[in-house]
């Protein structure tokens, strides 16, 4: 194995080592931040490979609850890369998620599902990266019942118990994370006091991202993202189900177009854990 080569050390990444691993994102033109990195780091563990005192490859694992884990964040230095260090630090990963009893779960480009598929992955669902340079604002005039509100103290408990039920698991801590990155997109929608649905975003280093969307219906989805798109300016992704056609319809009028597609895959299964009815944009591969 790559990582037995006494030319490599492993061992959790450090805060010192933040500008690092940031390089490394940079290199490979991804969109996370030091921010996002602090996530991992918090709420999960990332794997630093070092050479001469220098990060050279990340692999970062996100426990969510007792059910699943993400894996992510995996990258080599252009120089150091083909020698499999990225392969071993994914087997890595998937030791340790599964030595916690988790279903570890990715987030596939094309190139890379086959790799998974090869290692057992499955695929369960789709979705697909949609950016806008510019958008062209339009609205979606809601229900008078229909209540788009910033987020507040008051909402936050019932919020994270309503996204726990639609993702299949507990996740607060990102969640928290990211309600105060980007604030005009941190909204929760309400019908006569009940939550019917929630946005969030983040400052990324390239794009604001849009995500976790989660909604009971169409109509509240689209509502939470206007009242989002008016207040936000400059380059936005956002990672929307391949099952909520409508909605993806609705985003390339306002000016978005497809970057790229994904696939969600499971260790060794393929039924998903989060509930497809709601589950309108993801938090970005890396989360989930």
């Amino acid at each position: 194995m790559a990582l037995s080569d006494p030319e490599f050390s492993v061992a959790p990444l450090l805060a010192s080592e933040l500008a690092d691993a940031d390089a490394l994102v940079t290199a490979a033109g991804w969109n996370q931040t030091p921010e996002d990195w602090r996530v991992f780091m918090t709420e999960g563990q990332v794997l630093a490979v070092r050479s001469a005192g220098r990060v050279i490859a990340t692999a970062a694992t996100l426990p969510y609850g007792s059910r699943f884990g993400w894996i992510s964040m995996v990258l080599v230095a252009r120089e150091f890369q083909r020698r499999g260090l990225a392969t071993d630090l994914l087997l890595r990963c998937i030791d340790d998620l599964t030595a916690a009893k988790l279903v570890p779960v990715l987030d596939a480009t094309p190139a890379g599902r086959e790799v998974y598929r090869a290692l057992g992955f499955q695929d369960s669902w789709g979705f697909q990266r949609l950016a806008a340079s510019q958008v062209k604002y339009g609205t979606a005039a809601p229900s008078p019942d229909l209540t788009i509100r910033s987020i507040d103290d008051a909402a936050w408990s019932k919020l994270c118990a309503y996204d726990a039920a639609a993702f299949g698991a507990d996740r607060s801590g990102l969640l928290a994370n990211l309600r105060r990155r980007l604030p005009q997109a941190a909204l929760v929608a309400e019908r006569n006091g009940v939550i019917v649905g929630f946005l969030l975003g983040r400052d990324g280093r390239t794009a604001a991202q849009l995500g976790p969307l989660i909604a009971e219906d169409d109509e509240t989805a689209l509502a939470l993202l206007c009242r989002a798109l008016s207040a936000i300016s400059g380059q936005v992704f956002i990672d929307v189900a391949d099952a909520k056609a409508d909605t993806a319809a609705f985003l390339a009028m306002q000016g978005f177009i497809p970057q790229r597609p994904l696939t969600r895959m499971l260790l060794g299964r393929s039924e998903r854990f989060d509930d497809l009815r709601r589950t309108y944009a993801v938090a970005g591969p890396e989360f989930g």
